[in-house]
């Protein structure tokens, strides 16, 4: 009993000579976990001096600037934007500006808040919300359905820029636009903007199409561009429009060049130029247009290469045309080129034009004389042009004259009658 007591006794004295230092290592452990976890009460700050400005076509500007009662900390912090008109879109930056492109003609507004850049356990801050009100204008007047292509042209005046890009653009005029409206179009390609100076013109001769013959764009970018059309008249006040157009989707691809085909044996060879345009020939698919004139049937090949060589298994003429778009190796699928004028090759196998001639004119003939026929038959007009010849009279031996003698006055009457043998036409009696 003694014993156990004194085990007893001898553990209490480890407990309260270790119990300070396991006090140490308690508190070092509750500071070390409150350092790792994030303050629950730190809070994030809206920023501020949130601004939007349009500094160019179709083109804004967004800049705000961090809370300056902001706490001090070790969190990173980033900004979440979120633009609401003229359509909805948002994404995370730990920039304070961004410049952005958008049509401007509807207004535009958006939103932005501090947000954690990595620790995603603490509170985004409130919102703050900017507007750039869209243009004054009365409804209605702004131009609709504007449309716009790009074309590219060989050009041997200069060494620098070997090809030029057109721009092409058409529009309708706004349904409550007054009679006296003119319009006014624009176009900016990266920092360029230019003003048209070729119109083509509607019955009230308002502006409704636009010419540019050269332009600063380049037909091989990415980038958007921008048409800005706006209006005046004495009216009304005509609201401004503008529109943004990928260059792919509006480019309109030249024809491919010099297409050539001959035909040896029964091997159908085809070849063909990349058309003219800034991008290198592995930049352009191809399609083949092959029609047989003696089936009756279009066959249509795509193709990587310009050189098609295919099978045929008949003689008679084709017709060929070929088109061409840039490849998506290259930019984005936009448009199709037209199709190439066609070109004929092989031959029919069907008779010489003079065989033809000759057909056609004895079907002619006997086409008028069996016309002919029927007219004379209708009318009577062989009667009438060949009238029958009576057939020959009877022998004088063939008939018999009978004389009778009558009355024996002093006058006497003669009687001749003229029988005729049975077959024969009767002839009248003749008393004479």
């Amino acid at each position: 009993m003694v014993i156990r007591n004194e085990r007893i006794n001898r553990r209490r004295q480890v407990v309260i000579i270790m119990a300070p230092e396991l006090l140490i290592l308690l508190g070092a452990a509750v500071i070390l976990q409150a350092d790792l976890l994030p303050d629950k009460k730190f809070l994030l700050l809206p920023p501020v001096n949130f601004t939007i400005k349009a500094v160019n076509l179709a083109q804004v500007l967004l800049r705000w600037e961090p809370n300056p009662d902001q706490e001090q900390s070790n969190i990173q912090l980033g900004y979440h934007v979120k633009i609401n008109a003229p359509q909805e879109e948002d994404y995370e930056t730990r920039n304070t500006e961004r410049n952005l492109i958008t049509i401007l003609h509807k207004g535009f507004s958006a939103s932005v808040r501090t947000v954690p850049w990595n620790d995603h356990s603490l509170q985004a801050s409130s919102w703050v919300s900017a507007e750039l009100k869209a243009p004054i204008g009365s409804p209605g007047t702004e131009i609709v359905n504007l449309t716009c292509t790009t074309n590219t042209k060989a050009d041997n005046y200069t060494h620098l820029r070997p090809y030029q890009v057109s721009l092409h653009c058409t529009w309708l005029v706004g349904k409550d636009a007054p009679d006296d409206t003119q319009y006014f179009l624009y176009y900016r390609y990266r920092s360029w903007i230019e003003e048209c100076q070729e119109y083509s013109k509607d019955v009230l001769q308002r502006n409704v199409a636009c010419w540019f013959p050269r332009t600063f764009i380049n037909s091989k970018g990415r980038d958007y561009l921008a048409v800005y059309v706006n209006g005046s008249s004495k009216g009304a006040a005509i609201k401004p429009f503008d529109q943004l157009f990928a260059l792919h989707a509006i480019d309109r691809v030249n024809s491919p060049a010099n297409v050539t085909a001959e035909i040896k044996g029964t091997c159908l060879s085809i070849h063909w130029e990349k058309p003219v345009s800034a991008f290198p020939s592995h930049c352009f698919d191809y399609e083949v247009k092959i029609y047989n004139a003696k089936k009756g049937y279009f066959q249509t090949e795509k193709m990587t290469t310009n050189t098609l060589i295919t099978i045929i298994d008949d003689v008679s003429k084709y017709y060929i045309q070929v088109r061409a778009a840039v490849s998506p190796v290259c930019r984005a699928t936009g448009l199709w080129s037209e199709w190439s004028r066609p070109i004929y090759v092989g031959k029919d196998d069907q008779k010489p034009w003079t065989e033809w001639f000759l057909i056609a004119v004895m079907m002619t003939i006997c086409f008028i004389l069996l016309i002919f026929s029927l007219i004379c038959r209708i009318c009577h007009v062989w009667t009438k042009l060949f009238p029958p010849v009576p057939g020959p009279k009877s022998n004088i031996n063939d008939f018999f004259v009978i004389i009778n003698n009558e009355k024996t006055g002093s006058s006497e009457t003669e009687v001749i009658s003229y029988a005729e043998e049975a077959g024969f036409e009767t002839l009248e009696d003749s008393v004479f």
